[in-house]
């Protein structure tokens, strides 16, 4: 764990969030801040209360520095968005795809699923070429 998450685990710990649900603020498995907790004094029953976006502050999920949030709006995740793209690159699976969008090709007139373009019409190059062109497409 780095400096500002230890800094955010006594914070989270001393305004009353369990354990599990500071692992899930700081992407940081339970087990790990169990242990710490346990070492700093900071183990035990929680004694209150606390959200994320109750005015608090979290860590970045990229790099781990603190976000302040701000209180009765959306839950701030990173620190920029330097970080919020580096994060959901390396996170693609985690994407929710909404525009799937399945068409049948032109060419060899098969169904295929194409992400973001409603109006494509060739599931690859070679069909394209072959239904435009007649086959030639190396001429």
């Amino acid at each position: 764990m780095t400096e500002n998450q230890k800094k955010l685990v006594q914070i989270y710990r001393e305004k009353g969030m369990s354990y599990k649900e500071v692992a899930d603020t700081l992407s940081v498995s339970i087990n790990t801040i169990k242990t710490f907790c346990k070492r700093n004094g900071l183990g035990g029953v929680r004694t209150g209360t606390a959200g994320p976006g109750d005015g608090m502050v979290t860590a970045c999920r990229c790099c781990g520095k603190p976000v302040r949030q701000n209180p009765g709006r959306k839950q701030k995740r990173f620190c920029s968005d330097i970080c919020r793209n580096k994060w959901w690159n390396s996170h693609l699976d985690l994407v929710k795809r909404k525009a799937n969008y399945e068409i049948v090709c032109l060419g060899c007139e098969k169904p295929f699923v194409v992400y973001g373009n409603a109006n494509r019409k060739y599931c690859s190059h070679k069909c394209y070429v072959e239904h435009r062109f007649g086959g030639k497409e190396n001429e």
